[in-house]
């Protein structure tokens, strides 16, 4: 699907005085008096299911679908779903219904301290299950193609495996880590995990009902230092580039944008993912001792990752050929964790291995 947005123009070709009126006005358009440097509304969509956290939505197109099969794009908790509608030519959404995919979305919606008893269990065996039922039902029971981000393909992942009788055809997850233990970021975690307990590192999100949205928007940013360090004297080195300022203030508002974590889901991902590593050994472990084994997927999985994703780096999510029966990987190196998803290089690195996984019969 093409973009009905005009071209964002290059303003460095200019005069003098031009140029300085140029860098005035891009200056103010991305400061938070501003009204950015573009305005994208996202997709067309229609709502399907309009309940609490489990809202799902279809992408709209002009032409009607051409793939026998639809897609279910999940998202990661404490992820809006503008991860997968980011802007002209960072949308994945748009890919896959200028493929001829009839393209839906689940929306958890913001969460709260009400929320905080939401585990691994809501959603795994109630959200992406009925979004899923419901997607196959709006095509006389067709299988659909689950695509997913990070934890999203986590979660897509255990919902496989608890419910095999599903009607999946295939996963995707792009960025998923595997095994936590190749994961640089979170050793120091893992570290003082060892030495405090767990108790001690989920106290204070025990009390908070989860991860505040303040706290998720700057954990996503520290994974990133590097970039937030520079990214003053970035933006007046492209003050000029208006599809450069573009990109990244719309990074900036998806970062913006990012709800919390439930207390309980949190405390199941540090416990049973980050510290115990339970997703390389192929057995989560969950209430009432109840365990949730990847080797009962019975579907095509497909691990999409790249080794310069401080998040999910290659190695870790790589790691779920080994617990996944059959499941293979490509690599889409060069690529950020946002940026298997939504970046300005996503379409030629990583979506390319989408379409073809897709395609397969």
């Amino acid at each position: 699907m093409t973009s009905t947005l005009p071209a964002i123009p290059d303003e460095r070709a200019a005069s003098p005085l031009a140029t300085l009126a140029a860098a005035a006005r891009n200056a103010w358009a991305i400061s938070p008096f501003g009204e950015g440097i573009e305005q994208y509304a996202g997709m067309p969509q229609h709502v399907l299911v309009d309940e609490p956290h489990r809202q799902l939505r279809r992408y709209l197109s002009s032409k009607p679908h051409t793939k026998a099969r639809p897609v279910l794009l999940v998202p990661p908790q404490a992820v809006s779903t503008n991860c997968y509608d980011l802007r002209p030519g960072q949308s994945l959404a748009a890919h896959l219904v200028s493929r001829g995919h009839a393209t839906y979305v689940v929306d958890y919606g913001d969460m709260t301290f009400a929320d905080r008893h939401m585990g691994f269990e809501a959603f795994i065996d109630d959200i992406i299950p009925a979004a899923i039922r419901r997607v196959s039902e709006e095509h006389d029971g067709a299988p659909v193609d689950v695509v997913a981000w990070s934890l999203g393909g986590t979660c897509s992942l255990l919902t496989a495996a608890a419910h095999p009788t599903l009607p999946i055809a295939s996963i995707t997850a792009f960025g998923t880590p595997i095994d936590y233990r190749l994961i640089p970021a979170v050793q120091i975690l893992r570290y003082l995990d060892n030495v405090l307990g767990s108790n001690v590192m989920t106290f204070g999100t025990g009390l908070m009902g989860g991860v505040p949205r303040q706290v998720t928007r700057l954990s996503f940013r520290a994974m990133a230092p590097i970039r937030e360090l520079k990214k003053p004297l970035f933006l007046a080195q492209n003050i000029l580039d208006r599809e450069t300022l573009a990109r990244t203030t719309a990074i900036d508002n998806f970062i913006n944008a990012m709800p919390g974590y439930p207390g309980r889901f949190y405390h199941q991902v540090h416990t049973r993912l980050l510290t115990r590593n339970e997703l390389a050994t192929g057995t989560v472990h969950l209430t009432h001792g109840r365990a949730v084994r990847l080797s009962s997927i019975r579907t095509r999985v497909l691990f999409i990752g790249s080794r310069t994703d401080a998040i999910g780096p290659g190695p870790a999510v790589e790691a779920g050929t080994r617990s996944v029966p059959g499941a293979r990987y490509v690599a889409a190196d060069g690529l950020s964790h946002l940026g298997l998803v939504a970046g300005p290089q996503a379409a030629q690195l990583a979506w390319t291995h989408l379409d073809a996984f897709l395609d397969e019969v």
